[in-house]
């Protein structure tokens, strides 16, 4: 070794002793299929990212790909768990019923928990104590590091609803299959259309009497301008759970020191998630009233009489048994841990 390649060979070894974190830096690549600038991105962004940035002091650095830019919702899944394109990112169950049929389970509870806090602490311990939703998450090749929670329901129409248990001579769009099931058991027919402004100008053209939809959906694509009636409550949470999850190859090639950084930076995250939840509707509601929408709250009376009149569970009998006949044979166990445990956070 001459004099020179040893001398580099020197400073190159002082250079990585001197600043170990600048050399250990690693860059994951994120994908969501969500522009960035909503409730859930930001809170992603500026708590999630900024959190593990600090925990690991620098060691680990998110390169977020927004807006479908990577994969879109419906490929988000197979995009992380084949960890080519992106190491971590959003999968929302409800696009993937075929990879995770237990967590359609949630929407089928149409009334949960009033409070983000307590939305928030559901499903805490959803994933802390029903292993067979981990499972299910892990069996796709992903870890799930952290959820992320929406708006409750709104009922945008066209003309103001007396009563929400009788629908009959109505239209309605809704993409849940348990939320058509419940629509059609309130007397509304059901109709099919792409998520987009065709949806505004069907209600607008009387093509469309109703849209049940989460409220920032329903003002994203504008629907209140011609459906400025919104029938909401807090309770109407939706059961719309999104998974922050990472490749799990990914995620064990990780040092234990930035595996508990990331654990750390969730923890913090989830504290902020509940607040986040209650501020935002806040803020929606003003929203939508600043621009005209009337917007009236649900009385309990009203929401239990609804609820009554979905025959939620006759429908969840019905997807257990046709689960059962796919070879899914802990769905019926696994309805009932969840329903014991929304019992026992509402009550």
């Amino acid at each position: 070794m001459t004099f020179k390649h040893f001398l580099f060979s020197l400073i190159s070894g002082l250079l990585l002793v001197s600043f170990p974190n600048i050399a250990a830096e690693k860059i994951l690549r994120y994908t969501d299929h969500e522009p960035y600038g909503g409730m859930r991105t930001q809170l992603i962004k500026e708590v999630l990212f900024a959190e593990i940035g600090k925990e690991s002091q620098g060691r680990l650095k998110i390169e977020p790909h927004w807006n479908g830019e990577i994969a879109i919702s419906y490929d988000a899944l197979a995009t992380i768990s084949d960890g080519s394109k992106a190491d971590m990112g959003i999968v929302v169950p409800e696009y993937t019923a075929k990879q995770l049929p237990l967590h359609q389970i949630f929407k089928s509870f149409a009334i949960g928990p009033e409070h983000g806090a307590s939305q928030v602490e559901f499903f805490r311990r959803v994933y802390a104590e029903i292993p067979e939703l981990n499972a299910e998450i892990e069996r796709n090749n992903v870890v799930n590091l952290q959820f992320f929670l929406g708006y409750p329901v709104g009922f945008f129409s066209t003309k103001p609803i007396m009563k929400l248990t009788a629908l009959q001579g109505t239209s309605w769009r809704t993409a849940s299959f348990w939320h058509r099931a419940y629509l059609v058991n309130t007397g509304a027919k059901t109709v099919t259309l792409p998520w987009n402004e065709q949806i505004t100008t069907a209600l607008r053209d009387g093509k469309l009497d109703g849209l049940m939809v989460n409220l920032d959906s329903g003002y994203d694509i504008h629907a209140e301008r011609a459906a400025p009636n919104v029938l909401l409550s807090p309770s109407l949470w939706l059961g719309h759970v999104y998974l922050l999850t990472m490749n799990k190859h990914t995620w064990e090639s990780l040092s234990t020191q930035d595996r508990e950084a990331i654990q750390r930076a969730a923890i913090t995250t989830q504290k902020a998630l509940g607040q986040a939840l209650d501020n935002n509707l806040i803020n929606m509601v003003k929203t939508l009233e600043q621009e005209g929408t009337h917007v009236r709250y649900l009385t309990k009376a009203e929401l239990e009489a609804w609820r009554k009149a979905i025959g939620y569970q006759q429908e969840q009998a019905q997807w257990v048994a046709k689960q059962k006949a796919e070879g899914i044979d802990n769905a019926r166990e696994v309805m009932q841990k969840v329903a014991n445990l929304l019992d026992r956070t509402i009550h």
